[in-house]
């Protein structure tokens, strides 16, 4: 009765988490198009989410010496590198293409299994690769000649690049005694990204005016501020800790189907939001790209695994809020990637 209760709460988390995500690309658009850059936007979200998670990294200091590289690397991967490359692609293509773009990360995990790693992987996970990509192709229509703008395609592209370096920084450590605690991890990404993002938005430029004003959301007028607190409240600081909690209650393959939920949320949100429809083939391809990650991912193998052949069917390394896709203490190290690793983001 417990568990069964304990999997229920879980998967309303889990549901919570991917609209908060879904959310934050349909929020940021209309401040783009406003007049703020898109890294300005991005600097506002991480500074933000930072600030308010400042109790939680002093409660997890101890990790700064333990796991300094860790918390480097995610901030500058996982938040800055994701965040930064998924703003600026959505400032020049749907906010749905570039979240499906973002979704080939699990299908390039297997390429970094595959030809980095050196290890095998199974027939099921290049199924997935295939599907994803074959998906993405109707997406973006190649047969028209790419019916969207090349540099925001690629700027998403840069983003799932960036997403494959947090799913590998998130499986480092986990067979430890005592892993990195997801939520800590979390904090301190967010913190290192906004003393990057600082550094390369240089915000004391930014136009502050336009927070003060009004945004255009399909020809409605929003308040930018309102905007502004969807962003760092929802879809940043509760998304990140109700897909961590999530993960703690859900197997692997349950959080990978709920991950790619945002990518859907996405598309309806900013189908509905901001006037972008999608084709039906484009949408059909994009029904076949979260397929392909899906089943790329769940059978992408945490740790090496002691038989020949990667991929194995009980292994995940978790892509959406499947970060921490474990359940358990064990498996918070890896659960911090999953969570944290949404982009749109």
């Amino acid at each position: 009765m417990h568990a069964s209760q304990g999997r229920s709460a879980g998967l309303g988390l889990a549901l919570a988490s991917a609209f908060a995500f879904g959310g934050s690309g349909v929020a940021a658009k209309p401040l783009i198009e406003a007049g703020l850059d898109p890294l300005h936007v991005v600097w506002l979200r991480v500074a933000g989410a930072a600030l308010l998670m400042l109790p939680v990294a002093w409660r997890h200091r101890d990790l700064l010496r333990r796991k300094p590289a860790l918390l480097l690397g995610f901030g500058l991967l996982a938040v800055a590198g994701v965040q930064a490359f998924y703003f600026a692609s959505i400032s020049r293509i749907p906010v749905g293409v570039a979240l499906l773009v973002e979704y080939l990360a699990p299908a390039l995990v297997l390429g970094w299994v595959r030809f980095v790693q050196r290890r095998p992987v199974t027939r099921a996970a290049a199924f997935g690769v295939v599907l994803a990509v074959g998906g993405l192709a109707c997406v973006v229509q190649v047969w028209s000649g790419l019916s969207f703008d090349l540099l925001g395609l690629l700027l998403a592209l840069a983003a799932a690049c960036c997403q494959v370096g947090y799913f590998v920084l998130s499986d480092q450590g986990t067979d430890e005694a005592e892993p990195a605690d997801p939520v800590g991890v979390i904090a301190y990404g967010l913190i290192v990204g906004a003393l990057v993002l600082t550094a390369v938005a240089r915000p004391w430029g930014m136009d502050w005016a336009v927070l003060g004003g009004r945004a255009t959301m399909d020809e409605a007028g929003v308040p930018a501020w309102l905007l502004l607190g969807w962003i760092v409240l929802i879809a940043t600081v509760f998304a990140y800790v109700t897909g961590v909690v999530s993960v703690r209650r859900l197997s692997p393959q349950v959080a990978g189907v709920v991950a790619c939920l945002e990518a859907v949320v996405a598309t309806v949100l900013a189908w509905v939001l901001l006037g972008e429809h999608l084709g039906a083939p484009q949408i059909a391809g994009g029904a076949v790209v979260l397929v392909g990650a899906f089943i790329a991912q769940s059978s992408t193998p945490k740790a090496p695994p002691s038989g020949p052949v990667a991929g194995g069917a009980g292994d995940a390394s978790g892509t959406g809020p499947a970060t921490g896709e474990g359940a358990g203490p064990e498996a918070a190290g890896r659960d911090a990637g999953l969570s944290a690793g949404r982009t749109a983001p």
